[in-house]
Formats: structure tokens, sequence, C-alpha cells
């Protein structure tokens, strides 16, 4: 059992780190919002949750003592609700669901006013949305603010999952290299803005005309020219997995795109992660999925639930990388 003493320094530290107050009140609708330092306090921070919740969940629930999430829906959930739901109670506060029937941005109102109420009876505001612009547009017009749970560009949270995992089994992150077999969507996107901006190289192997976004490759390019990183671009997923530390894939086609299934599979054939390719990585490379999976699709059951599968401890990381954004922008 933890004598008093001790629980006194896990609060102290979880506050100490709380207080430093660089995203104090910020937005993070992209990975471009955030700096190397803020994301190196965010890994910090989560590290410590996650190694003290199980001494003392009490000093957790000082952080957001009364403060309210409110979670938007536009698509449905089971990681990204979850882990922001339990994050908010395990940090003393409360998260409100909201359906997409419940508030139909830009349908029943719009997504300014919406953004104007909630602000009115909330501390931050997580969205869950089809179109960027829904989330830029709530946070130019909210007081609070907001994160992004996943766009049609860019799933921040989940590339800092990601990361903070990677680093949890590799190391420091700089020098490394992410291969990414699959469609740049956008987890691809984040994933390839963050890799730059913490020095690590990435790779994605896609088939032409899925590439990632265009300006979020100029923006990598340009933030890995300054870190020593490389964004590279490829159609041969053997020359992508070549030498990596990470190998990646996400479903090939994601919601919203039920209509493109078929030939998405086409031109995605070859593009799988197999223990075939993953022989081509380093032999201690891991290998991620943000889930859901299409076992059998772009990745088999003998890589995803292999040795060197760290899915499941990437899901459990959105808890505790989530826990520490909400602690320092609220």
């Amino acid at each position: 059992m933890e004598s008093p003493g001790q629980k006194v320094e896990v609060k102290d530290a979880l506050l100490d780190i709380k207080s430093v107050g660089l995203l104090r009140g910020k937005s993070i609708t992209s990975i471009q919002d955030t700096t190397l330092d803020e994301v190196n306090l965010v890994f910090s921070l989560a590290s410590l949750l996650k190694e003290t919740i199980g001494k003392d969940p009490a000093a957790h629930k000082s952080i957001l003592p009364g403060r309210t999430l409110a979670m938007v829906f536009e698509k449905p959930s089971l990681r990204t609700r979850v882990t922001f739901e339990a994050g908010m109670t395990q940090l003393g506060g409360h998260a409100i669901y909201l359906a997409p029937s419940d508030v139909q941005l830009g349908v029943r109102e719009t997504v300014a006013d919406a953004a104007r109420n909630l602000s009115r009876w909330c501390d931050a505001i997580m969205a869950r949305v089809f179109a960027h612009s829904t989330i830029a547009e709530l946070a130019e017009h909210a007081s609070i603010p907001v994160i992004n749970g996943l766009s049609d560009l860019e799933h921040p949270c989940q590339a800092l999952a990601d990361f903070y995992t990677i680093r949890e089994k590799k190391g420091d992150l700089k020098g490394l290299k992410l291969a990414f077999i699959g469609d740049g969507n956008n987890v691809a996107n984040s994933l390839m803005l963050l890799a730059a901006q913490v020095g690590a190289s990435f790779a994605i192997a896609c088939p032409e005309g899925y590439e990632p976004d265009a300006g979020a490759i100029h923006a990598a390019r340009k933030a890995a020219a300054l870190t020593g990183a490389s964004i590279e671009i490829v159609r041969d997923p053997t020359a992508a997995a070549e030498g990596a530390d990470a190998l990646y894939t996400d479903v090939w086609a994601s919601m919203g795109q039920e209509s493109e299934r078929e030939a998405r599979k086409k031109a995605f054939a070859g593009y799988r992660i197999d223990q075939e390719l993953l022989s081509k990585a380093k032999s201690d490379a891991v290998v991620l999925h943000c889930l859901p999976a299409h076992r059998g699709e772009e990745i088999t059951d003998e890589v995803i639930d292999g040795p060197q599968s760290v899915v499941l401890d990437e899901a459990e990381n959105r808890l505790h990388v989530q826990k520490a954004i909400l602690a320092v922008v609220i």
C-alpha cells in the first residue's frame, strides 16, 4: 500500500506538469497546432498518468474536478468515445456524449452557433466529424479548446498515441523510420506531420492516386528539412518497409468511403502487412494499426496477433495521451 507521503508526491508531480501551461486554452485541430515542446509535454504527462493511475486514482481526479467535455460525434467510434469519456472520469471531470442526431452540425443550427453555445456550458469540445472544415469552424467560433477526435484530413490524437507507443518501445524517436502501407488517409497525414516534427523519417507505400494530402506533404517536408528526417512516397511496399523501425497500416476504405470499397480492394491488392513484408523491416520492428482492422485485407492475423504487434498497447495509450491532452488544454 502507498504511504500518504507517496500519494502527495504523485499528486504534486501531476499538478507540476499540468501547471506548465504550454497548451492551456489551445485547440488541437491538427498536428500543426503543436510544437515539439508541447508534444514532449503531452508525452511526459501521459507517462506520469499511465504510471500512477493504479497508485493514486484520487490524485488523477484532482486534475479536472468539475470540468465538462462536450463530445460531438458525426461518426461512430469505440476507441475515441471510450478513451475520452473514461479519461475525463479518471481526471475528476465529466463527458457528455452528443450523438449525430443530437447536434446535426450545419443542419439544425450552424456550426458557429453550436460552438458558441457549447462554450457557455462546457470547458472543452472534442469533435469526431466528416469534414475538417467543421473542426476548423468549431475552433474559430468556440471560446474553449477544441480537440480533433478525427476529421477527413487529420487524426492528431491517434498520431500522438502512436508515436508515444513507438517511443515506449524504441526510446528516442529522432532517427527512427516509420513505414505506412496503404491509403494516404487522415491517419497517414497526421503521422507524416508528427514524424517530421520529432525527426523520424516517414515512408508511405500507396497506389497512384491514393497519396497523402498535398498540403500535408508540403508541410511535413518543410518540417523534416529542419529535423533531418525524410518524407518518401513510394509505390512498392517492400521499398517502404526496408529497414523500418515500425510498420503501420489502416483500413483501405474509411467511414464515408463505403461506395469505393470494391474499387479500393482492387487498388490496394498487394498493400498488406504480412509476415513476408514484416521480414523486410528491422528484426525488432513493431507493428501498429489504429483499428478497427479488416483482418486478412490490410493486415494478416499472424502479424496483428504476433509478437511484434503493439496494437493493443497503442489502443490503451489513446487513453493516457488523451488524458494528458485534456489536462493541459483545459
